[in-house]
């Protein structure tokens, strides 16, 4: 087969980690398949090709005219016998087989005023056109992608997706999270106590909510603070402008290994979020032993099984009292650690790739 795969999302956070670990380990099963990775001009440098895996340049914007006008016709010009498109932004003309992969609905779901820089009439032309362009992408796909059976409810509900064409394919921790043994310093500005979480600020991850928990927590324990890690966007600066607090931390953006250290060091890792179509950082705080306190989220439980505390992320209260049950329990920390040990490498990137390898074998 001639399999494309449109890379362009290859160096980002979230889809970006997707796709580095589906490539990566589909370079190693497979063989016989011949790969064509398209890639914007910025990353093609760091894509290092093999006999069956060639990359492509792919000068196409996200969410542009160009990717919905010129890239089917891109497409076509490499006589492909499929395409994986890993984002809802699958070209509308396009006519050629492909796969999706639906990471999550909470661009539909959380479509509020608050969530966007844009004004009110550039943001509704572009929720429309969103909408639009994610009914052809699950309308059209031979298969879709999903990383949960939440996301996979989420589209035979509401989309009216029949469940044979849907193949749940959880994610994974990255290798570094498990063979990381060295406690490494952490900066001179971070000192523990600390809960910590990892993450972008959009509304839906509910940051605000547990700046509110931690500042509960604050008054019974002064020493307390929260380290919040993110890429430094819009939504980090409204936070930062709005709680500027003793005790609360913004890093900014911090790389894997910076992050197994906060991971290592946090007294528990605090995931607030409304809605996630999966929960990678949960693992990643498993993979390196660090507790995990988390909203209820129906993907995160799913994720997290039994081995993660669980919260109302609309209940402030309920939100600190967890975290801080968590804190003051040593017992129920070490029972933590060591069901999260185990619950982790249930996880892998390998059989991902696995089930998607048989997923293109299938549509073809």
């Amino acid at each position: 087969m001639k399999i494309g795969i449109d890379a362009r999302f290859y160096n980002e956070s979230g889809v970006g980690r997707y796709l580095r670990n589906l490539i990566s380990n589909l370079k190693v099963l497979d063989k016989d398949n011949q790969y064509y990775i398209f890639l914007l001009p910025k990353d093609l440098d760091q894509f290092i090709e093999s006999s069956n895996f060639q990359k492509v340049c792919a000068d196409f914007k996200w969410y542009g005219f160009a990717e919905q006008f010129i890239m089917p016709k891109f497409f076509k010009k490499y006589n492909l016998d499929l395409v994986h498109i890993p984002h809802f932004n699958v070209p509308i003309f396009y006519s050629g087989k492909f796969v999706v992969t639906i990471h999550d609905l909470i661009h539909q779901h959380h479509a509020m005023r608050r969530a966007t820089t844009l004004d009110p009439v550039t943001f509704r032309v572009k929720q429309l056109g969103y909408r639009r362009v994610f009914k052809s992408a699950v309308t059209k796909a031979q298969k879709i992608l999903v990383p949960s059976k939440f996301v996979a409810k989420l589209l035979m509900e509401e989309w009216n997706i029949n469940h044979d064409k849907i193949e749940v394919t959880p994610e994974a921790a990255d290798d570094i999270f498990f063979r990381s043994k060295k406690n490494d310093k952490l900066p001179k500005e971070i000192t523990p106590p600390f809960i910590f979480y990892v993450g972008n600020a959009h509304p839906h991850k509910n940051v605000e909510g547990l700046i509110k928990a931690y500042l509960k927590l604050k008054n019974i324990n002064s020493k307390l603070k929260l380290v919040l890690s993110g890429y430094d966007h819009y939504f980090w600066h409204r936070l930062k402008e709005e709680f500027k607090f003793p005790g609360i931390i913004y890093t900014g953006s911090v790389t894997d290994e910076e992050l197994v250290t906060l991971y290592k060091n946090a007294l528990s890792f605090v995931m607030p979020s409304f809605e996630e179509g999966f929960g990678i950082p949960i693992l990643e705080a498993m993979a390196v032993g660090c507790p995990v306190v988390s909203s209820n989220a129906e993907s995160l439980k799913e994720v997290g099984g039994d081995s993660a505390i669980y919260f109302d992320p609309a209940n402030i209260e309920d939100m600190a009292n967890k975290i801080m049950y968590v804190q003051n329990n040593a017992s129920v920390r070490k029972q933590l650690i060591e069901k999260g040990k185990k619950r982790v490498k249930e996880f892998s990137w390998k059989k991902l790739a696995e089930q998607t390898l048989e997923v293109y074998r299938q549509c073809v």
